[in-house]
């Protein structure tokens, strides 16, 4: 795989005052469910990881499969199916749920431990000198998800036999998991370059187009097949229905969703991924930034992205102005400069927007 070429435009600058004092390259794609690019900004062919922005896509066998009805999954728990959660205690007890309608408990979850990232949450687990467990992953719920699909799969049989080394590629778990992906993004998987993800299951290097024509697919309906319509459709929904299962406090997907709903689902990944469908316009969106930088860019160039192609008024608008020209502030509360969308971003996103209309 080709690393990041250095032709890749600003999509995101950083101002101390008016002055730009860092810059972050990289590539932005929406298409819509047919691949015709509305907008094509760097190098969009170019086959990244996108790593947690594709859990929705992920979780698709888990209701296909009938595991979803099965186990009577409710809305909070398919979102969190989908989610990179705080591992706070909302989203900890869900998981704890789900794992026992599959008739299992933590022990059975194989994405690892670690402290949960946001500092209060961590802080909480702290002060009552407790460890954090790989409940508190913030892929724990799309390993229950995972788990709950093996308990289908096996058959009636020892679930917890069955479900152990879901992780590895071969696992018919994880290949089914494979399959939706590679059905979703028309991209052929077998031949891609594959790596191991944070939460240690399989991840893909997939083209940034493909990963845009999987979510304009999976916003619309088209080009999927039945069964993976129906539950990119009933996941969709779900999340829009519980937002803070997607992500949590302080979290921007979780902010966005709550407020917009059905009209923008939108996915962050670990090194600055990030992908959305806009379902009303049918179009799918991905981004990468060159150097990985999730919070201070990719979190920028979705939101000037959601301000082109989706309508806004009043709170709606007003929140996305501010995720997309972060008003920076030192630690005395004085403004000192902005984190903000280019205006080589804007402008092609605005002749991409009316373009599409």
């Amino acid at each position: 795989m080709a690393g990041a070429p250095t032709s890749n435009p600003i999509l995101v600058e950083a101002l101390r005052g008016a002055t730009r004092e860092s810059a972050h390259r990289g590539a932005v794609v929406v298409v819509d469910a047919d691949g015709r690019r509305a907008v094509a900004l760097g190098d969009v062919e170019r086959a990244v990881f996108p790593r947690s922005a594709v859990k929705l896509l992920q979780a698709i066998p888990l209701v296909e499969s009938g595991a979803a009805d099965r186990l009577e999954l409710d809305d909070q728990e398919l979102a969190i199916a989908c989610a990179s959660h705080n591992g706070e205690p909302e989203h900890v007890a869900v998981v704890e749920r789900m794992l026992a309608k599959a008739g299992l408990d933590v022990s059975a979850l194989e994405c690892g431990t670690h402290w949960p990232r946001q500092g209060p949450v961590a802080h909480a687990i702290a002060a009552e000198h407790r460890e954090p467990s790989a409940l508190h992953n913030n892929c724990s719920g799309k390993h229950a998800g995972f788990l709950c699909l093996a308990c289908m799969l096996s058959g009636g049989g020892h679930v917890r036999q069955y479900a152990k080394g879901y992780v590895a590629p071969r696992h018919p778990v994880m290949r089914a998991i494979t399959e939706a992906l590679q059905a979703t993004t028309g991209h052929d998987l077998g031949n891609a370059p594959r790596g191991i993800d944070g939460c240690s299951i399989p991840t893909f290097a997939i083209p940034l187009d493909r990963l845009a024509l999987a979510f304009a697919r999976a916003g619309s309906g088209t080009g999927l097949r039945p069964g993976h319509a129906r539950a990119a459709a009933r996941l969709r929904a779900a999340v829009a229905r519980e937002p803070f299962m997607a992500a949590g406090s302080e979290r921007f997907d979780t902010q966005v969703m709550r407020a917009l709903g059905e009209r923008v689902y939108c996915k962050v990944g670990a090194e600055a991924v990030f992908c959305a469908a806009f379902p009303e316009r049918g179009l799918g969106v991905a981004i990468k930034i060159d150097d990985g930088n999730t919070a201070r860019a990719a979190e920028v160039a979705m939101a000037a992205t959601i301000e082109a192609f989706v309508e806004l008024d009043g709170d709606d608008a007003k929140l996305l102005a501010g995720l997309s020209n972060v008003r920076l502030r030192n630690w005395n509360g004085i403004e000192v400069g902005a984190l903000c969308a280019t205006d080589e971003l804007r402008e092609s996103l605005g002749r991409g927007a009316r373009a599409s209309a």
